[in-house]
């Protein structure tokens, strides 16, 4: 499974950046994020169309 990964503004909340990453990448990339203080938002990944 793969997830969307957004890098939120520390002041308002808008989403900044993206990534979409597989389900192993998630934890490392939370534990970078607590360590520094940034705010994110995981949710799944669309499915693109085949």
């Amino acid at each position: 499974m793969r997830f969307e990964i957004l890098r939120l503004d520390d002041v308002d909340g808008t989403a900044v950046d993206s990534t979409v990453v597989d389900a192993a990448s998630v934890n490392r990339i939370v534990q970078q994020a607590a360590s520094i203080g940034q705010r994110i938002l995981i949710r799944p990944a669309e499915r693109a169309s085949s």
